[in-house]
C-alpha cells in the first residue's frame, strides 16, 4: 500500500466539504463570517485536547460525536452552515479530516480574495510593524496581498525563513553557517 494514500483520501473527502461550505457561505455572502469562525475553531482545536479526542477517537459513536460537535459549534456561535457541516461529517464518520478542511477553506477563501499566506519562522517574535513591512516588501515580489503567519524557531540564530506557495528564502544564521561548514569540509 502506498503510504500517501490516506493523506490524499483525507485531502479529497475535505476538498468535496470545503468546496460545498465555501459556495453556500459565498452564495449568501458570509465568507467573512465564515473566515472568522475557522479562526475560533482552529484555535479551539490547537488548545483542546478533549476536541482533538472527539475528532479523531473511533470509539465515540457516530451520535455521540454528532451531538457533541454540534454543541460545539453552537457554544462557539460558528457559523450555522460549518456546524451542520460538522455534524453530517460526524454521521459519516469523517470528522477526522476537520483540521484539512479548515486548511481547504482557508485556501478557498483567500485564493478569492487574491491573498496568499507566507509563512515566517523567526528566531524571536516579529512586532506587528515587522510583520506588516515584511507583508508589504512580499506582495510587491509576489504581485497578490499577503497574509502573513509567524512562528518562533530560536535554533534558527538570527535572520528569517519565509515560504510563500512552493518557494522558500532562507536568510538565517543557522542556514549561513551550515553552508559555511559544508564549504569547510570540502577544502579541508
Amino acid at each position: 500500500m502506498d503510504v500517501s494514500e490516506p493523506a490524499s483520501i483525507s485531502s479529497g473527502i475535505a476538498d468535496r466539504y470545503a468546496t460545498a461550505v465555501f459556495e453556500i457561505a459565498n452564495e449568501n455572502g458570509k465568507l467573512a463570517e465564515l473566515e472568522t469562525s475557522l479562526d475560533d475553531l482552529s484555535a479551539a482545536l490547537d488548545s483542546s485536547e478533549d476536541l482533538r479526542d472527539l475528532i479523531s477517537n473511533p470509539l465515540y459513536s457516530r451520535a455521540d460525536q454528532e451531538n457533541a460537535i454540534t454543541a460545539v459549534g453552537k457554544s462557539m456561535k460558528l457559523r450555522p452552515v460549518l456546524v451542520k457541516t460538522m455534524g453530517l461529517m460526524a454521521a459519516k464518520r469523517r470528522l477526522f479530516v476537520l483540521p484539512q478542511l479548515i486548511a481547504q477553506l482557508r485556501s478557498k477563501i483567500a485564493a478569492h480574495k487574491g491573498e496568499v499566506t507566507a509563512e515566517v519562522t523567526s528566531a524571536t517574535a516579529l512586532t506587528p510593524a515587522q510583520a506588516d513591512a515584511l507583508a508589504a516588501s512580499l506582495k510587491k515580489s509576489v504581485g497578490k496581498d499577503v497574509k502573513v503567519k509567524t512562528a518562533v524557531d530560536e535554533s534558527l540564530i538570527g535572520g528569517l525563513v519565509v515560504k510563500v506557495g512552493s518557494k522558500m528564502i532562507d536568510t538565517s544564521i543557522r542556514s549561513k553557517l551550515n553552508s559555511l561548514q559544508n564549504a569547510m569540509k570540502e577544502v579541508g
